[in-house]
């Protein structure tokens, strides 16, 4: 028996259930072995939500960078509106990213600290990744303050996950429909000026 296996299985009933929701017992009897098995691997129940988060952390952050490396071939927007597109697939088939959406807006409250001293560093972490991708791109497009642009642009992201979350699909894609052609068209300017429209 695996402290992996473990993980895993905890990872979906935290993401499922939540912490107050999920149990080693119930953890235990889906790996199928008895709750004080999983005490050789974790201290109790803290420790191994913790190392969920930062399975979960180390994982998506590997996906956001393959997501925007995919992406090479395309346009700064249509990456950039993509990506909507991409998480909410990520959170309808992948455990480890339902799970990280909703802790993080949605923290157990005796851990609410020590899951924001968790959050908040990747977040800062996603945008260095997305401003560099940024940087890296711009092309014919001037970007004046990549990490600016890449925060705002998360700010963005986090509004409409909200609504993914609370609501569904149907209303995010609603959301990001409305919102986006705003928010690009305040995003960049050509290189040639500021748009004054």
């Amino acid at each position: 028996m695996s402290a992996e296996l473990i993980r895993n299985v905890a990872l979906i009933q935290f993401a499922r259930d939540g912490y107050e929701g999920a149990s080693l017992s119930k953890i235990a009897e889906e790996v199928g072995i008895k709750k004080p098995s999983i005490y050789a691997h974790y201290k109790g129940k803290d420790e191994l939500f913790f190392a969920v988060v930062n399975y979960a952390m180390e994982t998506e952050k590997r996906r956001v960078i393959e997501y925007f490396q995919s992406q090479e071939n395309k346009s700064i927007e249509d990456a950039l509106r993509g990506f909507f597109d991409w998480i909410e697939k990520e959170n309808m088939e992948n455990d480890h990213a339902r799970f990280l959406l909703r802790i993080s807006f949605f923290p157990p409250s005796k851990l609410h600290q020590d899951v924001c001293d968790l959050v908040n560093p990747f977040l800062e972490q996603m945008q260095r990744i997305l401003a560099r991708w940024l940087r890296n791109r711009s092309g014919n497009l001037y970007i004046s303050n990549v990490m600016e642009s890449a925060l705002a642009y998360l700010t963005l992201v986090d509004g409409t996950v909200l609504e993914l979350i609370y609501s569904g699909s149907e209303r995010y894609k609603n959301r990001v429909r409305a919102a986006w052609p705003i928010f690009w068209r305040g995003f960049v300017t050509q290189e040639e000026g500021l748009d004054k429209k």
